[in-house]
């Protein structure tokens, strides 16, 4: 999205520059991601929407601009198609046994882009899609999406909002950009557990909340496949936002969620990456995340 942007071609090489340093990387199952079909992304976009991205990119060189912070060069309708393809070929691998469970190291990230459009840095909701994909293709009766992205997946909720097999758990600074998700009026729908939280708070509270909040829901729910949107944006390095996670945290809520997935869900979990722009703090969070699920920590 140029030079400038925060959501750079550099973090997927921060990821991979971790995995390796860590000795991770030599143990994985790598898959290139294929690109999706418009079919998959019309399970949870409107044409309009897919339109905006397929139908305006610019000549070599330029960006066109779909808001302030969401560019367009000539090659983002393929990379948004790839970053679909690796979260529905995760999803077709775990639901199908090929593998336990799935990260996918993805940009343009996805949690931000709503049915009507794109927004934040994100063209088509890879998350939801995948989800989507679970219940439509597969015929899954019951998701869960967790989100610990610092800021609040509000496409996500749009595309969800009083779907009973879908629950969504998040907690997300507020107030922050998209400055959404806060019900005041109680209004939120049932399947729906986002949680805001100050600026500065730290992983002790972040892990009382998991425990008070998202676990009791999720046990009620009892996911067939766990998605997470994994933002690693709420770490105490990365200056997009003010929270003070640590790899450590989320070590630990990979843990709790892959304990729901063992006892719910045969295990299965997909994961795909939101944000995160600190590079360092981000490869190291993700080596944290993957040892989890890799069940290596």
């Amino acid at each position: 999205m140029g030079d400038w942007h925060p959501e750079c071609p550099s973090r997927l090489q921060a990821i991979d520059d971790q995995l390796i340093a860590s000795g991770l990387a030599s143990l994985l199952d790598h898959r290139d991601a294929p690109l999706a079909s418009v079919d998959a992304l019309a399970l949870v976009h409107t044409e309009a929407a897919i339109a905006k991205v397929r139908d305006n990119l610019p000549a070599h060189g330029e960006y066109y601009s779909l808001d302030a912070d969401t560019l367009l060069n000539e090659h983002s309708w393929q990379a948004a198609l790839r970053a679909v393809g690796a979260a529905i070929a995760a999803t077709d691998a775990v639901i199908g046994g090929d593998v336990d469970n799935a990260f996918c190291a993805i940009r343009p990230p996805g949690h931000h882009a709503t049915p009507q459009a794109p927004m934040g840095f994100c063209l088509f909701n890879n998350v939801a899609i995948a989800a989507a994909h679970a219940l439509h293709v597969h015929g899954l009766q019951r998701v869960a999406i967790v989100d610990f992205d610092v800021h609040h997946g509000n496409g996500t909720e749009a595309a969800f909002s009083g779907e009973s097999r879908v629950l969504m758990a998040s907690f997300f600074q507020h107030p922050l950009y998209p400055y959404t998700g806060v019900h005041p009026d109680g209004s939120s729908p049932a399947n729906l557990v986002n949680i805001p939280v100050s600026a500065y708070t730290r992983g002790d509270a972040v892990r009382e909340l998991v425990r008070q909040h998202w676990l009791p829901a999720l046990e009620a729910h009892r996911p067939e496949l766990l998605f997470i949107s994994a933002g690693f944006d709420a770490h105490r390095e990365d200056d997009i936002a003010a929270m003070g996670l640590v790899e450590a945290d989320y070590a630990w809520i990979t843990r709790q969620l892959v304990d729901v997935a063992q006892r719910h869900a045969k295990g299965r979990i997909v994961s795909c990456l939101e944000g995160g722009y600190a590079l360092s703090a981000l490869g190291r969070s993700v080596v944290a995340h993957l040892k989890v699920l890799a069940g290596l920590e």
